[in-house]
């Protein structure tokens, strides 16, 4: 009773309604939440010097003898670390969490001049600055191997890591696995199609057929026709299940503490930076020809992922050769497996990823 007592009180003496009422309000809420203030805890978000310039990390975790988890975000350009507020906490606690803004993309793009990055925005640089990075991370945390997440466009350069380094992986771990990404783009065109063929949606009918012919052989996809069929996939939950886009995803983007207004404001320039120099040629590749892997592997697919096949993943996944591999489906997700699933997702880094670094004597106890 004296709950119900008090709040209208409130009311009554004339006091204003609750925040947050800014965006440095909510912020400064989420932050103080999410504030690791584990005795053996670590939180710092900063500039390393990768591949010449600045580039942004915040690494976060309850125990610094924790197992290193680098995570690789999608796109180009789609970073992760300002909605990882929303799935990572709970990955805090058993692992040090590292989210990345690439070249090109989120914080790094706003720190450094585009100008002068436009030249590097090559694949075989990105490359060159995720290995990098683990080697720092390696050196930074004493490690000798760390667990390596990509989702999406970071799954292609997951699993070039996996093949260059796999002495410096406990792992690697594929979300939203790129696989045959042509044959990928000619599947979620065919999907979108019929869902609107379905719908009765004559619009988005039209607008599909007059892309014809979308993604044929191994040609890139012009980005104009790749962003009109990105429209209806999404509209049709080919992204997030049973949500049209990732609005939603977008909307938190602005609740990032890591985030200033400026980085914030920043995104959108970063993500199309990165798509215009990275996006048409990572679509023409076929990353199923890689037949063996000498780290373990794990795959998290969402069974509803039309943006980037699941189902050609899963079928990639059962021709390639690793010590050990381990497929989960996620049967609620699509595209955005950690942020549709995350509970899942984290119970599934737990109890069937961590356990390899804990095998290897890396780990809390």
């Amino acid at each position: 009773m004296a709950a119900l007592w008090f709040c209208p009180s409130l009311q009554a003496a004339g006091q204003s309604a609750p925040g947050p009422h800014t965006r440095a309000e909510a912020t400064k809420v989420i932050a103080d939440l999410r504030k690791v203030v584990a005795d053996d805890g670590i939180e710092r978000l900063e500039k390393v010097r990768i591949g010449g310039i600045d580039q942004w990390v915040s690494i976060r975790g309850n125990d610094h003898r924790n197992p290193v988890l680098l995570m690789l975000h999608g796109g180009p350009g789609w970073v992760a670390m300002p909605t990882s507020w929303y799935f990572q906490r709970g990955w805090e606690e058993y692992f040090t969490v590292v989210q990345w803004d690439q070249r090109g993309a989120g914080k790094t793009y706003v720190a450094n001049d585009p100008g002068h990055v436009a030249p590097t925005m090559t694949r075989e640089r990105m490359i060159a600055d995720s290995e990098e990075m683990v080697a720092w991370l390696r050196r930074e945390f004493g490690k000798e191997k760390i667990f390596v997440l990509g989702q999406s466009w970071g799954s292609y350069l997951g699993l070039e890591l996996a093949q260059r380094r796999p002495e410096w992986l406990h792992a690697y771990i594929g979300i939203g696995q790129v696989s045959n990404a042509p044959e990928s783009e000619r599947r979620g065109w065919a999907w979108t199609l019929q869902q609107a063929r379905d719908d009765g949606n004559a619009e988005a009918v039209a607008e599909l057929e007059a892309l014809v012919p979308y993604a044929q052989d191994s040609t890139s996809v012009p980005l104009e026709k790749l962003f009109k069929q990105r429209k209806w996939l999404n509209h049709y939950g080919g992204m997030v299940h049973n949500r049209r886009g990732g609005d939603a995803e977008a909307a938190a983007i602005k609740l990032s503490p890591e985030y200033t207004d400026q980085d914030v404001a920043g995104i959108w320039k970063g993500n199309d930076f990165s798509m215009q120099h990275l996006l048409s040629e990572v679509l023409t590749l076929d990353m199923s020809a890689v037949r063996e892997l000498k780290t373990p592997l794990f795959l998290f697919l969402g069974r509803h992922d039309y943006n980037v096949s699941s189902e050609l993943a899963a079928h990639w996944f059962q021709t390639v050769k690793a010590p050990s591999k381990h497929l989960v489906w996620f049967e609620q997700s699509a595209h955005e497996v950690m942020i549709e699933e995350p509970g899942k997702t984290l119970l599934t880094l737990v109890q069937l990823v961590r356990p390899i670094a804990e095998g290897a004597g890396d780990g809390a106890r």
